[in-house]
């Protein structure tokens, strides 16, 4: 099998390399567009509550579409702008500030969605010449990524590459069958880890709804299987008011050690050893990355996180997270959450359950970098159950924090192996059995 060589390093002979413009001129994609520049974008002032969604590039993550946290404008002031009407099947990409975060649109309820300016989108008219997910992957690929860098600029305050600059980049077209094949292999790898990630959603919510039904409504089921409060349960006085009969009142650092990180930049790798360090960055995503700063493999065994582990960032975006990506060293301004006396799920979900009084803590402090004090665990409350109750809410919430931690740990190595074949089926270095006409 012989190879030529290109702007994205070697391909096999039979594969085309394309521009983007060329693809728009033969028909097989549309010409990209990008969201409404100048007066006529959306300001703050005009987003509402629920409409057409707005998709930023805070909205990209992680290879997929989110609109947990998008902004929305109405739906009559969206049809008044003139571009960037996106829909199903189109391909994403950032392409300003943030660059080169790539989602394809699915399975949106919205008639459509709306592009900011910091967003492309990419639309194949020609399916049998480009498939859309071929396309999305692609994108992902760690050569094509390092050359949209290299063009926008990335790292600098500027960072971008405009619709003109997009139309020069170099697309990696191989003969259709292989495309299906290629994106086929791959998207059944994500079409897993959206299911898993599915299944975990739903478990955490329904978690969370019980946990507030038991813990603060204190509806659990009694003896006799039925509503506690409603029922006509037992209350005693407590110093938050009426409780259940036989719980008792503790606070946070009263359940659970919460352990400060390290300065891990005291504590770099001796030798070609290392392990990567974990920072509110790689929390936020869920994973360390090969750019994730490196720390020795010879720090105090506290300090290490593996996966299962809870931790807590006291600053910045105050998030809790079931931690799955592998081991790593703790930072600063982030907490390992354990205990020798109660189970994961109760300290998990009690500080989940006052994460929100705690950012309201962190945006009112006069800094740029709002955060919480060991002052504030001490007065958040917890409320702890007799022995029999306890339990039973264990043989309950335990096995939803370990299926959650099961099928992320799953998706993580899936990713693994989904990032290892990419690189390696879009440089043709594996090739794709095709069958002959």
């Amino acid at each position: 099998m012989s190879f030529k060589e290109t702007l994205v390093g070697p391909i096999p002979n039979n594969w085309s390399l394309l521009s983007v413009g060329e693809l728009a001129n033969q028909g097989v994609i549309e010409k990209p567009l990008d969201g409404n520049h100048g007066g006529i974008h959306p300001k703050g002032s005009d987003f509402v509550e629920k409409g057409i969604p707005f998709i930023m590039a805070s909205d990209i993550k992680n290879g997929s579409l989110s609109f947990d946290d998008c902004k929305y404008i109405s739906e009559s002031q969206a049809k008044q702008l003139r571009k960037g009407f996106a829909k199903e099947g189109d391909v994403l990409i950032t392409h300003k500030a943030t660059i080169g975060r790539v989602a394809l649109v699915k399975n949106i309820p919205y008639k459509f969605i709306m592009l900011t300016p910091q967003v492309t989108y990419y639309r194949v008219i020609n399916n049998k010449k480009l498939n859309n997910k071929y396309l999305k992957y692609y994108f992902e690929y760690d050569k094509f990524k390092s050359l949209l860098y290299q063009w926008s600029g990335a790292g600098s305050t500027r960072s971008y590459i405009g619709i003109t600059e997009q139309l020069k980049l170099p697309i990696v077209v191989p003969p259709i069958e292989e495309q299906n094949f290629i994106s086929g292999i791959l998207s059944s790898i994500d079409d897993k880890i959206e299911l898993n990630n599915a299944i975990n959603k739903n478990l955490e919510e329904m978690a969370q709804t019980l946990f507030k039904r038991w813990f603060v409504d204190f509806e659990f089921p009694n003896e006799n299987g039925e509503p506690y409060k409603s029922s006509g349960g037992e209350f005693e006085e407590s110093e938050l008011g009426l409780i259940p009969k036989g719980w008792s009142v503790d606070c946070l650092e009263g359940i659970a050690d919460y352990l400060n990180g390290l300065a891990m930049q005291k504590y770099r790798p001796e030798g070609e050893q290392f392990i990567p360090v974990i920072k509110i960055k790689e929390l936020n995503q869920g994973r360390t990355s090969s750019d994730s700063d490196k720390a020795s493999l010879n720090i105090d065994k506290k300090y290490i996180v593996n996966n299962g582990d809870v931790l807590f960032s006291w600053s910045g975006t105050l998030e809790i997270k079931l931690w799955c990506g592998g081991i790593g060293g703790l930072n600063q301004h982030l907490f390992k959450v354990t205990s020798n006396i109660y189970d994961k799920w109760f300290y998990y979900y009690w500080t989940k359950h006052h994460i929100e009084k705690f950012r309201r803590i962190a945006s009112d402090k006069a800094t740029t970098m709002g955060h919480i004090k060991r002052s504030d665990l001490k007065e958040a409350k917890v409320l702890i159950p007799d022995r029999t109750f306890y339990r039973n809410a264990t043989a309950v919430f335990q096995p939803i924090v370990d299926k959650m931690i099961q099928l992320s740990i799953e998706s993580y190595e899936l990713e693994k192996i989904r990032d290892t074949l990419l690189p390696k089926l879009m440089s043709g270095e594996i090739r794709v059995p095709v069958e002959q006409p």
